[in-house]
């Protein structure tokens, strides 16, 4: 049988990532599965985010870039969690190493709740690297490939 790990609210997803308003783009994590090694996040998305003031401000759309920095920012959620690492702690955090495969499907828009999917597809000391879809609705509207790695802070 499957462990999941409880959900983390945004409290304790700031003890994981670096990030602060207003780049912070996952609300809360619903579910985390250490043997399989995947999570799943949450990005609510809203008018007043700061980037739809200029992208587009008469038709609003996520940019596609942030979509991708939502997904990798789930990824060294669950790449922290499954190496034991908190960065305040520990001193090590995950970034964004890079990214392939990167399709985007639909747009993204103020109302719409991304959930945030991402599965270790291969670990190796420092390095992780995850298969990611976000979807709005059970709708893809992004695949990627995602490769992330600790480093001191």
């Amino acid at each position: 049988m499957t462990k999941l790990e409880p959900v983390l609210g945004m409290e304790e997803i700031l003890d994981y990532l670096p990030h602060r308003y207003p780049f912070i783009f996952v609300d809360r994590v619903i579910c985390i599965d250490r043997n399989e090694g995947s999570i799943v996040g949450l990005k609510n998305v809203t008018v007043n985010e700061p980037f739809f003031q200029g992208h587009f401000p008469d038709k609003p759309i996520m940019p596609g870039v942030l979509i991708v920095e939502a997904l990798a920012q789930v990824s060294g959620i669950l790449a922290s969690v499954m190496k034991g690492i908190k960065p305040k702690v520990d001193g090590y955090i995950y970034y964004l190493a890079g990214a392939d495969n990167t399709r985007f499907k639909r747009p993204v828009v103020p109302g719409d709740s991304i959930f945030l999917h991402a599965y270790v597809t291969h670990e190796r000391r420092d390095t992780m690297k995850f298969k990611s879809q976000a979807k709005v609705q059970d709708i893809l509207v992004c695949a990627t490939e995602l490769l992330v790695v600790a480093r001191k802070i």
